[in-house]
Order: structure tokens, then sequence, then C-alpha cells
């Protein structure tokens, strides 16, 4: 008899605070595609977290902060999809990654990243150079871009949709397995 491997908890990160934001639209698509053993749990306080200011930075710190590096610490790995604006990551994305500088949650941490514009490069450019600045694991395994721009899809959509489907659930499949090969106690 085989044993089901045991489920990898993801975190996923939207860097939009939109409410009809396609990358958080694609991120619950993947939620509703990742096989069965990715667990992904969004995670909702971006814009409940403070500017950050290193003066507020120490043994307690506000409690958003608190919460997002307690998630971010427990997950085994984290999917985010960003938008880009003005040629950049998202002000409030950047703020949530500068809270996690300091501290160790993001050591070693494996990331994978979507895309939900295929024109939206230099944003993805950047959270890569942050995030391994950061001493992250950014995985290719696992990242993709998907033309959702002006496709008007919900998530109920991208599943539908085999073109964005397929190639979004390969890319979870090819995360799921590389989180595996980099965490062999969770096999």
């Amino acid at each position: 008899m085989t044993v089901p491997p045991t489920p990898l908890h993801v975190l996923t990160i939207s860097g939009s605070l939109r409410s009809a934001s396609s990358n958080s639209r694609l991120l619950r698509a993947a939620k509703q595609l990742a096989p069965i053993q990715l667990v992904l749990e969004p995670y909702e306080g971006l814009g409940t977290l403070p500017h950050f200011n290193p003066d507020l930075d120490g043994p307690s710190v506000p409690e958003p902060v608190a919460m997002l590096r307690r998630l971010v610490s427990q997950a085994d790995g984290l999917l985010i999809s960003s938008p880009e604006y003005a040629r950049g990551v998202p002000g409030t994305l950047k703020n949530a990654l500068d809270w996690l500088v300091g501290g160790p949650e993001m050591s070693g941490k494996p990331v994978a990243l979507l895309n939900a514009s295929p024109r939206a490069t230099h944003a993805q450019a950047q959270l890569a150079e942050t995030l391994g600045t950061m001493a992250a694991r950014v995985l290719d395994a696992g990242s993709a871009t998907l033309p959702l721009l002006g496709a008007g899809l919900d998530e109920r959509g991208i599943v539908a949709t085999p073109a964005l489907a397929e190639p979004l659930r390969r890319a979870l499949a090819a995360f799921s397995d590389a989180l595996r090969a980099l965490t062999p106690d969770r096999r």
C-alpha cells in the first residue's frame, strides 16, 4: 500500500489590492488546478501592513507584520503573482518584502512567480532580483506567464480555458516536484 505524500503548504501572495485583479484571479485558479499534495493558502493581509519603518522592526513588531512573518515561516514555499505598475513592483508588495528582509523567513524559501501579462517583464525581473537578494530560492520550475490582460476572465474562466489552465497546471506540478526535491523529509 502506497502512502500518499505529505501535503506541501504554499502561501500565495497577490501583489495587487484591486478587487478585480487578474493576479488574484490567477492565484485562485491556481488553487483549483494545483496537484492534490500542494495546498495553496492565500495571504490576505497585504493592505493591512504598515509602511516599513526600521524603528518599528524588532522583537515586538506590529501584529500584521508578525502574522506575515509567521505565515511565511510556516509555508513550504511561496507563489507570488504581481502586476507591474509604472514598470515596477507595486509598492504594497515591495513593502511586504521589506518587512521580511531582516528576518530568517525568506532565507532559502522556494518561490515561484506567476505573471498575468506577458508585457509585465520589468516587475517580474525586479521581483526575482529582490527575492534573490533576500536569499529566497526563485524557481523557474513553477513560474509561468499567462496572457490574461484584457481577457476579462475570473478564476472559473481561467480553469475552463485549456490554453490557460494547462500551462498553469504544468507549472504547479513542476513547482510541487521542485518543492519535494528541496524538502526530502516531506515525501
